[in-house]
């Protein structure tokens, strides 16, 4: 792991034992997941809580937007959570839409997710590789369609400043909420480490716990903005993920096992 950037003397000097983890997101639907073999690897207790919970918004709310869905002639879908509410909605609206709308999503988990709704064989369906970069690529091929964005009310900015930037024309639909989860179960449960993985875990974390003292707690952030997040709480961001050789969240939080039990 050479090409990993050393650790901080402030993080260096609370290296500790692990022996329990808090992963705050949904525990993984196979029983053959990274967080199990690592768990079976260094006799560790990984629990999972989601720190966050996604709300539709109701249809009375929606149509405060005053939104025309059928306006658009191409619909962006970042998320699982984007598909269901734009076919919630939809079918609220009592709108049957249209065989020609274009689909742009930000994956291929995303457009199979599709076929849950529409036979997809059938529609025009445009798939980035997993990032919104790779999606916004493909956008630039498509400025003449008329954009739906469903959306989040917290959402991240890459793709709406892409669009605004370049003169696109679109609307954003705020469809469902994304709100802190109700953790208060967790008051005087403590853990080695607790794994974030967006800015919103970070918020509920304080939303439930506004006291919240870090203190020999290791934190663990996926992705930069997370890391931020961290940081803009006056916490020690203790784990970074991804590394450079070390792509995943399990794969970073390995690397710190070995560091504090000195086994590399």
């Amino acid at each position: 792991m050479s090409d990993i950037k050393p650790m901080s003397k402030e993080v260096e000097s609370r290296l500790k034992e692990v022996k329990t983890i808090l992963v705050s997101q949904p525990e993984p639907a196979s029983t053959n997941n990274p967080y199990r073999a690592l768990a079976e690897k260094y006799n560790l207790t990984i629990d999972f809580r989601p720190f966050i919970q996604v709300d539709p918004v109701p249809f009375k709310e929606f149509r405060k937007q005053k939104i025309e869905i059928l306006d658009h002639s191409a619909i962006i879908l970042t998320s699982r959570n984007a598909v269901d509410n734009f076919f919630r909605i939809c079918e609220e609206l009592k709108l049957e839409v249209p065989s020609d709308m274009k689909y742009f999503c930000i994956s291929e988990q995303t457009a199979n997710y599709l076929q849950k709704y529409i036979v997809i064989r059938k529609r025009k369906i445009f798939t980035g590789l997993r990032t919104a970069q790779d999606l916004i690529e493909i956008l630039k091929k498509h400025k003449k369609e008329k954009f739906l964005f469903p959306c989040s009310n917290i959402r991240k900015d890459d793709i709406p400043n892409f669009l605004d930037d370049n003169g696109y024309d679109w609307t954003e639909a705020t469809m469902y909420k994304t709100v802190a989860s109700d953790l208060s179960d967790l008051d005087d449960v403590t853990y080695d480490i607790i794994a974030f993985f967006s800015p919103s875990g970070i918020n509920s974390l304080f939303v439930n716990f506004p006291d919240f003292k870090q203190n020999d707690t290791r934190i663990a952030a996926f992705g930069p903005t997370t890391a931020k997040a961290v940081r803009d709480h006056d916490m020690i961001l203790d784990i970074e993920a991804p590394l450079p050789n070390a792509p995943s969240m399990t794969g970073a939080i390995e690397y710190y096992i070995k560091k504090a039990n000195n086994l590399e």
